[in-house]
């Protein structure tokens, strides 16, 4: 299987399997003489590691970080980057393959099962294996390093929608983002969240969710014209995320109902000589290029394919079958996935920040 790897100039390569021993990335291109510690790779870890309410999948996974390599350590447990590959390693501690058996022939509806399967003549089914959302703290580990070629921009995460339960703009608090197990800005919707998605776990069901990814501190210049352009690249890097069926960079797809007047994002002279925005319809990216507005991107992800309700599927001989999986699974993936949305805003960030240093000196 090829295209593991993401990324040019700052390139992040995955590997591993859900159920296999240990899951990780080697980041390539890192800069030399970056300093950080291995507290604050886990710290990112930490906000997607599973079983930490009863809205999340209950598998038990420290997520607890190795770092193999790429790095010099001082006696105070700093690492200083040495710009060769950072090596990082996932154990994985807490597989329960038998919970698979009963779908080691069958295709689960709506997950990837028949399409490596046709695609590779073998799937591991085990927990889905590469296709698994568990490859995702591969991402989430490499995204913390991402985070510091480019330590002047802040990448925040929110789930702005749950179902049929959307956040009230008017009510968005970047501090409610801790104070809830979704991530979400708006405490009211919050709320409602909780007892909507009690609901539907209780039921051995599934909801989708949106995710909205913020970067604020950007600088303009990054990204370049038709082939390089970076909310190209940040949709493509949203799309790869496991789950994920749609993207918006900005105003997205609204902009289909609005007039040329409402959408252009009108500017006036800053203090400074530099034009100062009206509004960010475009999402800090105009022509492929940041205009140094926060960045701002939505991903919406799918409901959880694993669930119990019997589902009309197929088997590998071609057989008709009735599918339920059982096992510990997320009633909403999306809630996990804002921490997987950080990663790849900083990822891609990264790599455009390498690029543009190089494209002018």
């Amino acid at each position: 299987m090829s295209h593991n790897s993401f990324g040019h100039l700052f390139r992040v390569t995955t590997f591993g399997e859900s159920h296999g021993p240990a899951i990780g990335a080697v980041v390539d291109g890192c800069p030399p003489r970056l300093t950080f510690r291995r507290e604050d790779v886990q710290a990112a870890l930490d906000k997607r590691r599973p079983g930490q309410s009863r809205f999340t999948t209950q598998r038990k996974e420290p997520d607890e970080v190795e770092i193999l390599s790429g790095v010099i350590e001082a006696e105070d447990g700093t690492l200083t980057t040495t710009g060769t590959p950072i090596a990082l390693l996932i154990r994985n501690v807490d597989q329960r393959s038998k919970d698979y058996s009963n779908i080691a022939t069958s295709y689960r509806p709506g997950h990837a099962d028949y399409t490596y399967d046709v695609k590779y003549g073998v799937r591991d089914h085990r927990g889905g294996g590469r296709s698994s959302a568990r490859e995702t703290a591969s991402r989430v580990a490499a995204g913390a390093i991402a985070r510091l070629v480019a330590p002047r921009v802040a990448i925040r995460g929110a789930l702005v929608a749950m179902g049929e339960i959307e956040i009230d703009r008017t009510r968005w608090d970047w501090s409610e983002i801790d104070n809830n197990p979704f991530f979400c800005p708006d405490p009211v919707a919050a709320k409602k969240m909780e007892g909507y998605l009690d609901g539907i776990r209780k039921s051995g069901s599934s909801v989708g969710a949106m995710i909205e990814i913020v970067a604020e501190g950007a600088p303009a210049g990054l990204g370049a014209p038709i082939y390089g352009k970076l909310d190209a690249d940040l949709a493509c890097a949203f799309m790869s995320i496991n789950a994920v069926k749609g993207v918006e960079i900005g105003a997205g797809m609204e902009v289909a109902r609005l007039t040329g007047e409402q959408n252009a994002d009108e500017m006036r002279a800053g203090n400074d000589g530099r034009p100062v925005f009206l509004s960010n319809k475009a999402g800090g990216v105009l022509g492929g290029i940041s205009t140094g507005q926060p960045i701002v991107a939505r991903f919406a992800v799918k409901p959880t394919s694993s669930i119990l309700t019997p589902r009309r599927s197929v088997d590998q001989t071609g057989a008709e079958v009735d599918v339920s999986t059982k096992g510990r699974h997320d009633p909403c993936v999306g809630i996990r996935a804002v921490p997987v949305g950080e990663a790849m805003m900083a990822i891609v960030l990264a790599d455009h920040v390498l690029r543009h240093r190089g494209q002018v000196g």
